[in-house]
């Protein structure tokens, strides 16, 4: 089962590379996602999988009886969801805010390397839509 779970895990991080170096921000998120989720599958996998009991001690013992499952895996694979999940969340913000900045996802296009995204003024952008000034100094 292990050998067939790392041929798994190599097809994912091969296509979420590909995903993001393919220059769009939308297909760089989900590459992302896929990326995190191949890890922790990897992660899951080098904890060795088993059909073992949980790691439960029986009351008044200090060892348990039989062979247990390692927790310690699961719980880097848990603490990892918790953490792609919020880092998921900040890349499509971004990926909002830079919509809005430069009206297009398109990372090959000229207004990306343009200082000025999103304005034809060219002494700079104008105030955003929260009311910051880059030119105000208060």
């Amino acid at each position: 089962m292990e050998p067939l779970l790392a041929m798994v895990v190599g097809v994912m991080i091969a296509g979420a590379l590909y995903l993001m170096l393919s220059g769009m921000l939308v297909r760089f998120v989900f590459g992302f996602v896929l990326m995190g989720n191949a890890v922790n599958l990897l992660i899951f996998t080098a904890g060795r999988l088993s059909d073992t009991a949980p790691p439960l001690i029986a009351p008044g013992r200090t060892l348990p009886a039989e062979p247990v499952a390692n927790a310690l895996p699961q719980a880097l694979v848990l603490t990892a969801i918790v953490i792609g999940f919020a880092m998921t969340l900040f890349l499509l913000v971004l990926l909002y805010r830079t919509y809005d900045r430069a009206r297009t996802l398109d990372a090959d296009q000229p207004v990306f390397v343009n200082e000025q995204a999103g304005t034809d003024d060219p002494h700079g952008p104008d105030p955003d839509s929260d009311g910051f000034d880059p030119k105000d100094p208060a």
